[in-house]
């Protein structure tokens, strides 16, 4: 005998999420629905789940067309970044895919971090294109440009000149 069900997760040599599947009576009793792998194939399940497949589909292309126009605004523009430098255009430092997603922040563009493709940290300044790949089907290229200045940070303290005093026994 066999037994129609609605998978509710990616099940592996079975079918994917969503997906109306035949399998025996008992797979389906005594493993995949008491899991939370399956359903029963029943009108109002069936519903039920194309609605939520109607709903994630609009999610999807809601999601795919904001990516889409951060796209156009990371192609459009480019951006720099202020980092202390010293002999040979050499940072005292690097820039990581963190501070291209706070300079993107403060252009009002909202970047995860890991979303910013950058292979290795950035230790010269000079201007970069940097990866960004915002969706699956949506990568693009940010041009940076670091350059030297003052980063706002307070000067470190100098250090005394004056002799140590010798203790005395």
């Amino acid at each position: 005998m066999s037994t129609q069900i609605i998978l509710t997760a990616n099940v592996e040599h079975l079918g994917t999420e969503g997906q109306v599947v035949s399998v025996a009576d008992g797979y389906a009793r005594n493993f995949l629905i008491p899991r939370g792998l399956a359903m029963p194939a029943t009108a109002a399940n069936l519903k039920r789940v194309e609605a939520l497949r109607k709903k994630r589909e609009a999610e999807a292309a809601a999601a795919l067309a904001a990516a889409k126009e951060i796209a156009t605004k990371l192609t459009k523009q480019a951006f720099e970044i202020v980092a202390r430098v010293g002999a040979e255009d050499k940072l005292y430092g690097a820039i990581t895919a963190q501070d291209i997603a706070d300079a993107l922040q403060k252009a009002g563009i909202t970047v995860d971090r890991k979303q910013i493709l950058l292979e290795h940290p950035i230790h010269t300044a000079g201007v970069y294109d940097v990866d960004v790949k915002l969706h699956p089907q949506v990568a693009t290229k940010v041009k940076i440009h670091i350059v030297g200045g003052d980063t706002g940070e307070a000067p470190a303290p100098e250090a005394e000149d004056a002799p140590k005093k010798a203790r005395k026994k």
